[in-house]
Order: C-alpha cells, then sequence, then structure tokens
C-alpha cells in the first residue's frame, strides 16, 4: 500500500486492542527484516519476536499505539512507563510505507501522551533508526550511561546491551511544557 498526502490525512492514531494483536506481531516481524544481516547474527531470530514474548511485553506494560488507516495498520509503537522515565518500544512502520510520516506520527502522537521523559533503546548497527530519532530530536547517551540505562529499565541480554544505543529527547520537557 502506498500512501499518499490524501491517505495521510485520513491515517489515525489510536491505542491498540486486544483484536490487534495478531496484526501487531506480523507487523513487527515483517519489520524486523530489516534488521536480518545488520544486527549481530547471534541476536538474530527468525521469528524475530515470538507471541509469548509480544504477549510478556504487553503485561510488563507496553502500551502499543497504531497508525491506522481505513482499518489497515501501517505501524506500531509502544511507550512502557517506567516510573521516573517512559520507554518507546518495538517501534516498526509496515514496509511499503516507510518515509512516508507514519512513524513520526506514532512518536509525536507518544510524546503528547507521555507523563516522563523519554528514552528510546535501539541496535548501534541499525543506522537508519538513529537517524530516524536524531531526525526527531532525540540526541544519543554516552557510553557509560548508556549501559547503566540499559541495565536499569530494560530486560536484555548484556549482548545486546554491547550492541544497542539509547537515546533522549532532547527539548522534550520545554517544547511541551512537562519535565
Amino acid at each position: 500500500m502506498v500512501a499518499t498526502a490524501y491517505q495521510r490525512t485520513r491515517m489515525m492514531i489510536r491505542e491498540c486492542v486486544q483484536a490487534d494483536f495478531g496484526r501487531i506481531l506480523e507487523l513487527i516481524n515483517d519489520s524486523a527484516q530489516a534488521y536480518r544481516g545488520v544486527i549481530p547474527a547471534d541476536c538474530w531470530r527468525d521469528p524475530y519476536m515470538l507471541a509469548e514474548e509480544l504477549r510478556r511485553e504487553i503485561d510488563d506494560g507496553v502500551r502499543f499505539h497504531c497508525a491506522e488507516d481505513a482499518g489497515a495498520i501501517l505501524g506500531v509503537m509502544g511507550l512502557q512507563d517506567k516510573g521516573t522515565v517512559e520507554l518507546i518500544r518495538h517501534a516498526y512502520v509496515s514496509t511499503p510505507c516507510r518515509g512516508r510520516g507514519v512513524g513520526t506520527m506514532l512518536l509525536r502522537h507518544l510524546e503528547s501522551i507521555r507523563r516522563h521523559p523519554i528514552l528510546i533503546g535501539t541496535w548501534a548497527a541499525a543506522t537508519w533508526a538513529i537517524s530516524f530519532y536524531e531526525k526527531n530530536g532525540y540526541a544519543r547517551v554516552a557510553e557509560p550511561q548508556k549501559n547503566e540505562l540499559l541495565r536499569r529499565y530494560w530486560s536484555i541480554s548484556e549482548r545486546q546491551i554491547e550492541t544497542s544505543v539509547v537515546l533522549y529527547g532532547v527539548g522534550l520537557a520545554r517544547s511541551q511544557g512537562r519535565s
């Protein structure tokens, strides 16, 4: 599906419901193919996320939001409240819709509903993801602090910590009147 300017105006962002579970899982696994051959081979799996893992993420407080057009989910992005920060989790846009503003719309929506500063973790080799967040006002955290944050707020392996980056929302508090 190719999103035109007209279609983007009809796109809506909403919180996902239980009935969306299968489509979220399908979209994550399809979109995650972009990581194949990019992230370390010992961190890659196919499928990238199992249904049980997605269920655990939701049970652990990840609230997914989706960009939808005419009933089709074009992208998903999760927000997880960790008390003093909120994490952007599992941000994926369907392959044909990339580069059309879907991810930015989802990110702006989550920024508008967050209550705490935002942290984002992603693979260091996923340069397209890092670039996306940097273009949207996020900056990388320095290495020692990155490792501390990944250990404190994420449940990931040491190998993933070694091969990941953390970004934070520079200026979000000022631009949205929040702390």
